[in-house]
């Protein structure tokens, strides 16, 4: 477990106070009937400056859906949101160029190298070109990409060298917020232990707020300073790993996580596959 360094005037990154989101469909065409789905019911929470903070919960418990409002590519059916201080949706477009986002399902264009994908990114930001492409190269370095993958397309690498250079995207522009959704979903042991290790230096280096949603129990107790359970659009707990341990009485992030939720975390990844 993170341990956050004590701050007289703590400074928050991200305010979410009763946050809400319903996804409506049509069932049917003929009858107009339509179902409402609520994939957030009123979660609150606050993320400090220099933090991380992880969400931890099954398939369909909210996870995603907060992620992708938090980076302005959803808009909430209610509640507020102040990220960075900017207040959500009315002043998405200060926020969109001081933070990065990773997801599990990171879209490239895979025909090209990851070299050609990275500057197109930089450009897209306005970036330099030669200063973005150092930057790219050191970033990669330490994730433990070997230079002479540079110029591979992106096609011809693992999904664990994909998802390295979907974070390096994400950091080219050296965002104070890093926003990442099971970032580590997928790769294998050696990827994920690069990744983690690269996030743990990169908040103690920078003093990046790092925002992350996860189902890895171990990553999450890892990595965190504090945690937060979803389950089913509501968040349920919080503290760290010790606290909620001991708020269940149980001695495994795990087994508080079912007593707290009254769900297995498993069990429901398994039925959503």
């Amino acid at each position: 477990m993170q341990v956050l360094e004590k701050n007289v005037a703590v400074k928050l990154a991200i305010e979410v106070h009763g946050l809400r989101k319903v996804f409506r469909k049509r069932e049917s065409l003929l009858r107009g009937q339509v179902k409402e789905e609520w994939a957030l019911k009123g979660v609150s929470f606050v993320v400090q400056e220099g933090e991380t903070y992880s969400l931890l919960g099954p398939n369909g418990s909210g996870k995603s859906t907060l992620i992708r409002i938090l980076s302005t590519l959803l808009t909430q059916d209610g509640g507020e949101v102040r990220v960075l201080g900017y207040r959500l949706p009315q002043e998405e477009r200060f926020l969109r160029r001081l933070m990065g986002r990773v997801s599990v399902d990171a879209a490239f264009y895979k025909k090209l190298s990851a070299r050609e994908n990275l500057l197109y990114a930089a450009q897209l930001y306005g970036l330099e070109p030669r200063a973005a492409e150092r930057r790219a190269m050191a970033i990669l370095e330490r994730l433990g990409i070997e230079s002479r993958r540079f110029n591979d397309p992106l096609e011809e690498m693992s999904r664990g060298m994909q998802q390295k250079i979907a974070i390096t995207r994400a950091l080219l522009i050296n965002p104070p917020l890093l926003l990442l959704d099971e970032p580590t979903t997928g790769l294998d042991p050696k990827s994920r232990r690069d990744v983690q290790a690269f996030l743990e230096d990169l908040r103690r280096e920078q003093g990046t707020t790092i925002l992350l949603t996860t189902h890895d129990m171990a990553e999450a107790e890892r990595l965190s300073h504090r945690i937060g359970f979803l389950a089913r659009g509501n968040l349920v707990a919080e503290g760290t790993a010790e606290e909620l341990k001991a708020q269940a009485g149980t001695e495994d992030l795990e087994e508080a996580f079912i007593v707290l939720t009254g769900e297995d975390i498993k069990e429901d990844e398994e039925q959503d596959a």
